[in-house]
């Protein structure tokens, strides 16, 4: 049965048994724990508008794409900021011109990141995505509309709405920020590891753990806190336990 791995940041992740993968998805920065585990490029990656912000923890992400490649790039583009007075308005718009497309496209140029097709989409595209594909539950739409899933979620979603796969199995994630290819400044600076998106993500994974038989993951903490199942390849090995 065709498998789509969906590879988190998370460091030392629990791998599936490598002839069982058939593709691979990777999330903002993740493509570089894929290939220093010799995994396959990724058949998609999903970036977040955030990368190219300039902020310390996205550069701390965006440099360990240099070399990379996938075949085809998700941007998840920033939804506009019209709220506040003019210098408010002005000062998000700045910002905002760091976040779009056309400069994703320019910085990966120049790390010599490589992609056959870039597909930009608003945020709502994504988020009404993972409603639909949760039965359009009220509370995980209300939930979106306090905090957005995560990149790593988007992934998986895309994944299952993709129907080139029997299975998505989830691997390197575990809610935190904590990442595989150094130190998250946004940790230091938050004085917390856990995410932001965690409660998003753990509602989102519950309700389609209901929904789907297609869904699984090799990461135990994914398991306890969301009832998806554990891959039954690792389950076997004893990864339960």
């Amino acid at each position: 049965m065709p498998t789509l791995l969906v590879l988190g940041s998370k460091p030392e992740p629990r791998l599936p048994p490598r002839e069982t993968i058939d593709a691979l998805a990777c999330a903002n920065a993740s493509g570089y724990s894929a290939r220093t585990l010799g995994l396959p490029d990724p058949e998609f990656t999903v970036m977040t508008a955030v990368l190219t912000s300039g902020k310390p923890a996205d550069e701390h992400s965006l440099r360990r794409l240099e070399g990379l490649r996938t075949r085809t790039l998700y941007h998840i583009r920033r939804p506009k900021a019209d709220a506040g007075g003019p210098l408010a308005r002005l000062l998000a718009a700045i910002r905002l011109r760091r976040m779009t497309a056309r400069e994703l496209r320019r910085r990966l140029g120049g790390l010599g990141y490589r992609y056959e097709e870039l597909i930009s989409r608003p945020a709502r595209w994504y988020h009404d995505l993972v409603v639909r594909l949760c039965a359009g539950d009220p509370e995980v739409a209300a939930a979106i509309a306090g905090k957005q899933p995560s990149t790593g979620l988007v992934a998986v979603v895309l994944g299952l709405a993709d129907g080139r796969w029997d299975r998505v199995v989830m691997a390197g994630f575990d809610f935190t920020l904590v990442h595989a290819y150094g130190d998250n400044p946004l940790i230091a600076e938050r004085g917390s590891a856990t995410s932001a998106h965690a409660a998003t993500d753990v509602l989102v994974l519950r309700r389609l753990a209901t929904l789907r038989t297609d869904l699984f993951t090799t990461e135990p903490v994914v398991h306890a806190r969301t009832g998806v199942p554990l891959c039954p390849e690792v389950a076997t090995a004893g990864v339960a336990a």
